[in-house]
């Protein structure tokens, strides 16, 4: 677009029978409806059927920016630009945003190598925080008297755990369940969670009890009981949840869900 706009060509407009403009090569839009008789608009390298008012030349236009872009449908996007003034401001106004980026950072002048190595940094050190993270939560809910394994009970040779973890996070409550089934050997596990009034809910099944029971059901039988819903793997499943008085009632009728398909 820019390439064409330095070029400065001029612009012609023509009004010409609909098959003439057909065959001359000019695009029609898609859905718009034309009468016997069309105008044909020469702009750049574009024909194309238009009856709008434009430049006398390309040049006119000045400078031309794309500020966004979005899929509307299955092979169509919606491209949104400014052209002239308005596209000056717009890169004026995204080169102070970077230069105030620059200063919280601490860099004297924009240096855009400086910022992309910072951000990267930023980045690595926010997912070695949330491993740490997750490690510490794993290490609490292990630790002296959070051995929540010794909850599980005998259920026809298997054993059932039906527990609440108080704030784990989702990833921590699967983490948990691949613990548990570790330690367990054969054991159908579901943990509940409440974080910011919502209830979030993990199941797990070891292998040898995906045949009678299949950790996509249970998770969402629990999760019906809290105004939820879910699903996943027979082995591994998760769901959510509105209600969180409902969570110890719910997880209190896992056993008895079990026991009725083992």
């Amino acid at each position: 677009m820019n390439a064409e706009i330095v070029r400065n060509t001029p612009t012609r407009a023509e009004i010409m029978p609909i098959e003439q403009a057909k065959k001359s090569g000019a695009v029609m839009l898609f859905g718009e409806k034309y009468g016997d008789e069309v105008r044909v608009l020469d702009i750049g390298s574009s024909r194309e059927f238009c009856g709008g008012t434009h430049v006398a030349r390309t040049g006119d236009i000045g400078f031309f920016k794309i500020v966004e872009q979005s899929g509307i449908a299955a092979g169509v996007r919606r491209v949104e630009a400014t052209t002239g003034e308005g596209a000056l401001a717009w890169v004026q106004g995204r080169e102070k945003a970077i230069a105030e980026l620059a200063g919280v950072f601490g860099f004297q002048s924009v240096d855009f190598e400086q910022l992309r190595k910072r951000a990267v940094s930023l980045q690595d050190e926010n997912k070695n925080l949330q491993k740490e993270l997750a490690r510490l939560r794993l290490k609490l809910l292990s630790g002296p008297g959070q051995d929540i394994a010794s909850q599980a009970v005998d259920v026809k040779g298997a054993k059932v755990l039906a527990a609440t973890l108080e704030d784990a996070d989702p990833k921590t409550l699967r983490e948990t369940v691949d613990r548990l089934k570790d330690r367990l050997k054969s054991a159908a596990i579901v943990l509940g969670a409440v974080n910011d009034g919502k209830v979030s809910l993990v199941a797990g099944v070891t292998d040898d009890l995906t045949a009678k029971l299949k950790a996509g059901d249970l998770v969402n039988y629990v999760a019906q009981q809290v105004g939820g819903k879910g699903g996943g793997r027979a082995d591994m499943a998760q769901a959510g949840g509105t209600n969180p008085g409902a969570l110890a009632g719910a997880l209190q009728s896992v056993r008895s869900w079990v026991e009725q398909r083992v």
